[in-house]
């Protein structure tokens, strides 16, 4: 009688070690396309930045500096390893704020503003800004759901012998996060 509890225990164990391990590799590999959905949506945001470039540079030639800094600030976030979340999320974050630098700079020029190219350019940048905030929530969400598993006791034992480790967030840079400063005219 002992021995057949003994095994009942051991069959528990087991069955919940393979549970808690096929539970660990299916968020790892969601984990993986939420990371592949937004490096897609970073490369296409990545390749309309020198069309926009281009369309804001024929109108305002004197701000050289803005679209010099844009396209480095481009470079940068193409050459970020694609694995390493941390450094991507920060050229990245750098990439957004010189893309927000040079749309206020197309405020001051009413004929960009009115260029149907610019504003085709713009639309297809607010859209795929939606679509990176959408992949970056379900990215955040599964590596949340994969780091509870890894850092929990028991499930963190079978992790650690499975050699899983937690996964960093894609968060947002310091300037996304920033409240704007409205300046009202008085």
């Amino acid at each position: 009688m002992t021995s057949w509890i003994i095994l009942a225990i051991v069959a528990a164990v087991a069955i919940y070690a393979i549970y808690v391990f096929n539970r660990l590799v299916s968020l790892r590999q969601l984990a993986n396309e939420g990371w592949s959905g937004i490096d897609v949506q970073l490369k296409r945001r990545s390749d309309l930045v020198p069309n926009l470039v281009d369309s804001v540079k024929g109108y305002a030639a004197h701000e050289r500096n803005v679209l010099q800094e844009v396209t480095e600030q481009r470079e940068r976030a193409r050459n970020a390893p694609a694995d390493d979340v941390a450094r991507r999320a920060q050229a990245e974050g750098a990439l957004t704020v010189g893309l927000a630098r040079l749309m206020m700079v197309a405020e001051a020029y009413p004929e960009l503003k009115a260029s149907t190219n610019f504003l085709e350019l713009q639309k297809q940048l607010s859209e795929l800004e939606n679509e990176l905030q959408m992949s970056r929530r379900y990215y955040n969400g599964t590596v949340r759901n994969l780091n509870t598993l890894v850092q929990t006791v028991p499930s963190n034992f079978i992790a650690t012998a499975g050699g899983f480790t937690s996964r960093p967030y894609f968060e947002a840079a310091e300037a996304d996060r920033a409240v704007p400063q409205v300046a009202l005219g008085r």
